[in-house]
């Protein structure tokens, strides 16, 4: 971290190379993010591009009080909200990651008919019981469970209470357990994550 601060420094002294090392540190990062955010590869791609920009040029308001990641983070997801907004893309919010992982968990070793059908079923019921979540507690759930941030950091990102981070997560926990107890995957197998 301490190297980061220093390599913020320079950069606000405008050292172009000094921002290149940070753009190169957490460009894969944060478009594998924005990607499970958007289901979009190349527009995760520019989205990123974009937000690495609007740090560039906003540099002189980075405070420090959280990990430039965090920050630049922060301006990627605003700037893929907005993205969905304007594109009405909200049906493609979500990757398939997790539905892949419940499902090889759920279809076991076996590959009959049956479990072929009942992986099928899970598979839409999860993402309709995602697509069905409020934005707010869609995305909060999405930042601790698919990108693994703390409730701080997600406090930091969204500009909420921790309370209300905390709150957005227990409240999307229970929606999503209510949807999968008919799989017997209670509790949305977020336990598992913490």
């Amino acid at each position: 971290m301490d190297n980061e601060i220093a390599l913020i420094e320079l950069v606000k002294k405008g050292d172009k190379k000094a921002y290149n090392t940070l753009v190169l540190k957490y460009q894969d990062r944060l478009v594998f993010s924005v990607y499970k955010f958007l289901k979009d590869f190349e527009l995760a791609q520019d989205i990123a591009q974009e937000a690495f920009i609007k740090a560039y040029k906003n540099i002189e308001k980075f405070r420090g009080d959280s990990q430039f990641y965090t920050w630049i983070y922060r301006i990627a997801i605003n700037t893929a909200k907005n993205v969905i907004s304007t594109k009405a893309r909200a049906s493609e919010v979500y990757d398939n990651d997790t539905t892949d992982q419940l499902l090889s968990e759920s279809a076991t070793t076996s590959e009959n008919p049956e479990n072929i059908l009942q992986a099928e079923q899970l598979r839409s019921e999860i993402n309709k019981a995602l697509q069905n979540l409020p934005e707010d507690i869609r995305v909060t759930l999405s930042l601790r469970e698919f990108d693994g941030l703390s409730y701080e950091e997600i406090a930091k990102v969204l500009n909420c209470p921790i309370g209300t981070v905390r709150s957005r997560i227990h409240k999307g926990r229970e929606m999503l357990d209510q949807t999968f107890s008919k799989y017997n995957l209670s509790n949305f197998e977020a336990r598992k994550y913490e």
